[in-house]
């Protein structure tokens, strides 16, 4: 009675296992230039996990800059000329007397009189640069894909290749953390076709930590705006030939830019603002959720626990997310932190500065490994490439 059963079933086996190869294959005539014909076989394609369904709220706060007035007020006041007011740019100004600014220099060395022809065509650049900065400071969602063209393909021409126009076939993202000293990543860190070092971390003397090789020195424009006080305006740490990516910290510091870039001899290339913004919206989605999971307050509760409109992504977060735009492998190095190590490897520093939430950036380099899917406003067209974090 059993082995009837089975001879029974045997059938309806073979009918449900044709059924199942039906939905898994795909059969195509082919007819050939002899006019017999082929029949090929091809396997339907894995399908990706479907984005997740975003809390509305959250991206909604997550979308306000609440630094906006005051950045567009900043920046209408150095449109206008109107330094004064602006506390941090009164260097510019030798103590807003409109004569010669002490620290500020050409790239020849020589102070820069205010009313000069050469200050004033600075002046004409500078408002020109700080107006399309602010003009195209928007979100856009597939700012994530412009970056091989923004980044890679004028690195390449300086170096006399020619671009292919696609990606790094390996980044290596070089954080600046103390527990570097804990590892000899060295010879790891520099078998990367491209390794990128943040804000002019020093390698000599910890080349067995961190390696020797650098192809990209990403900075913030705090940096250069210290570069921009010393002779000839020196800020290549790792020679005159590694390109320079800098985002902008405060937009008075494209005066730094415009000083600085003449004497560069690498390619300086100052972030797209798009890029900028969508960093921003990243950054902040991850704290907010980190901040109401964690305390059960409101949304808007999180503004006066983090620096409110100061509050701005690390350094580390958009290198790794430009990493993310032109490498087809991103290996990150030196982020994190424990008690035992220094904030930074080559300085005494300890503590954190309190307007980045290094926390929630944590979380969103776990789900950049686990579940890049769930990263929201980048486009749906972009694809992640995969993301190995060394501790």
């Amino acid at each position: 009675m059993y082995y009837s059963m089975k001879r029974t079933l045997r059938p309806l086996y073979s009918v449900l296992l044709l059924l199942v190869m039906a939905a898994t294959l795909t059969i195509r005539v082919v007819v050939q230039q002899n006019g017999s014909l082929q029949l090929k076989y091809e396997f339907s394609p894995v399908r990706t996990p479907k984005k997740p369904v975003f809390n509305a709220t959250l991206l909604n706060h997550a979308a306000v800059d609440i630094g906006g007035p005051k950045l567009k007020q900043e920046i209408d006041d150095l449109l206008e000329g109107n330094f004064r007011t602006r506390g941090r740019q009164r260097t510019f100004l030798s103590s807003g007397k409109y004569h010669i600014d002490v620290k500020l220099r050409s790239s020849r060395g020589t102070p820069l009189q205010l009313r000069s022809p050469e200050f004033y065509r600075l002046w004409l650049s500078f408002r020109r640069y700080l107006s399309d900065w602010s003009r195209n400071r928007r979100f856009y969602s597939d700012a994530m894909s412009d970056l091989v063209s923004e980044i890679r393909v004028p690195i390449d021409e300086f170096n006399g290749e020619k671009s292919s126009k696609g990606r790094y076939k390996s980044c290596a993202v070089v954080g600046n953390s103390g527990i570097l000293m804990k590892r000899d990543y060295g010879k790891l860190i520099d078998s990367h076709e491209a390794v990128i070092r943040l804000n002019n971390a020093r390698t000599t003397s910890f080349e067995k930590n961190v390696g020797s090789k650098t192809n990209i020195s990403f900075v913030n424009s705090n940096i250069l705006h210290l570069c921009a006080r010393r002779e000839g305006c020196f800020c290549q740490p790792y020679g005159k030939n590694v390109p320079m990516i800098m985002y902008i910290c405060q937009p008075a510091h494209f005066f730094d830019y415009l000083v600085c870039n003449s004497s560069h001899k690498a390619p300086l290339i100052i972030t797209n603002p798009k890029f900028d913004v969508m960093c921003a919206r990243i950054v902040k989605y991850y704290s907010l959720k980190r901040f109401v999971e964690s305390t059960g307050k409101d949304f808007g509760e999180w503004g006066p626990s983090h620096e409110g409109a100061n509050f701005h992504y690390s350094s580390g977060m958009q290198a790794v997310m430009l990493a993310l735009g032109v490498c087809e492998k991103v290996s990150i190095f030196g982020f994190g932190k424990s008690k035992l190590a220094r904030h930074h490897y080559h300085t005494n520093q300890k503590a954190e500065l309190s307007l980045h939430d290094y926390e929630a950036e944590y979380d969103f380099y776990r789900d950049l490994m686990e579940r890049p899917e769930v990263i929201p406003f980048v486009s749906d067209k972009f694809m992640f490439p995969p993301v190995v974090m060394y501790h």
